[in-house]
C-alpha cells in the first residue's frame, strides 16, 4: 500500500505542469525538478514604512487594551523592587514613541508636548491619554514620511543609520514591552482581551 501511494505521488508530481510551480514561487531547473525562485529584495523604504505601521498598530492596540482593562490601582504595581511599574511601562513606551521621532527623525511632538518626565505618571486616565496621543503622533507622522526621507541618514545610539532603521528600533522596543505588559497583566489575574 505504501509503495503504491509513493508511486502515485511521484506520477502526480511528474505530470504537474511547470506553470503551477512558477505560480507558486517555484521555477523548474534544467533537470525539471522545482527549485525555490529567489525573493526580490525590498528596496523601497515606503514598503518598510507600511510594514512598520502594520506592526506598530497591532502592538500599540495591545498596550491600549491592557491599559484599559488593568485596574487603576495596579498602575503602581511592580513584580519586585527596582522593576518598572505597570503605568511606568506604558509611559516609557509613550516617551520613546515621541523621542525616537523627535531626536532621531527631527519630528517634534504635537503642540510642543514635553515628554521628558512622563514616566513618573501613574494616574490611569492620564497615562492612557498620553499613550494614545503618542500612538496617533507616530501613525500620522510616520505615515507621511516619504521614501527619500526614510533613506536619509541619521544618528541612532551613536551609529549612522537610515531613517527607516529608527522605525525598526521603535517597533523592536515596543514589542519588548508588550511582552512585559502581558506578563504583568497575567501576574495580576488580568487576561489580555485579545486572548480570550
Amino acid at each position: 500500500m505504501k509503495r503504491k501511494f509513493i508511486a502515485a505521488l511521484v506520477i502526480a508530481w511528474a505530470l504537474t505542469p511547470a506553470s503551477l510551480f512558477t505560480q507558486a514561487g517555484f521555477a523548474p531547473n534544467p533537470t525539471g525538478a522545482p527549485v525555490a525562485a529567489p525573493v526580490a529584495p525590498v528596496t523601497d523604504p515606503t514598503t518598510i514604512r507600511d510594514e512598520f505601521l502594520g506592526h506598530f498598530r497591532s502592538s500599540s492596540r495591545k498596550i491600549s487594551e491592557l491599559a484599559r482593562v488593568m485596574p487603576a490601582e495596579k498602575f503602581s504595581w511592580a513584580p519586585g523592587e527596582g522593576v518598572m511599574q505597570v503605568g511606568e511601562v506604558y509611559m516609557h513606551l509613550a516617551r520613546y514613541n515621541f523621542m525616537y521621532l523627535d531626536e532621531n527623525l527631527g519630528i517634534a511632538p504635537p503642540n510642543g508636548f514635553d515628554y521628558a518626565d512622563i514616566e513618573s505618571l501613574r494616574d490611569k486616565d492620564r497615562v492612557r491619554e498620553i499613550f494614545e496621543m503618542s500612538v496617533r503622533h507616530v501613525n500620522e507622522q510616520v505615515g507621511a514620511l516619504t521614501g527619500a526621507r526614510l533613506d536619509e541618514e541619521t544618528e541612532l545610539y551613536g551609529r549612522t543609520v537610515q531613517g527607516w532603521a529608527v522605525l525598526l528600533q521603535l517597533i523592536s522596543h515596543m514589542n519588548e514591552h508588550v511582552g512585559q505588559s502581558v506578563a504583568y497583566a497575567r501576574m495580576n489575574g488580568v487576561v489580555p482581551p485579545w486572548s480570550r
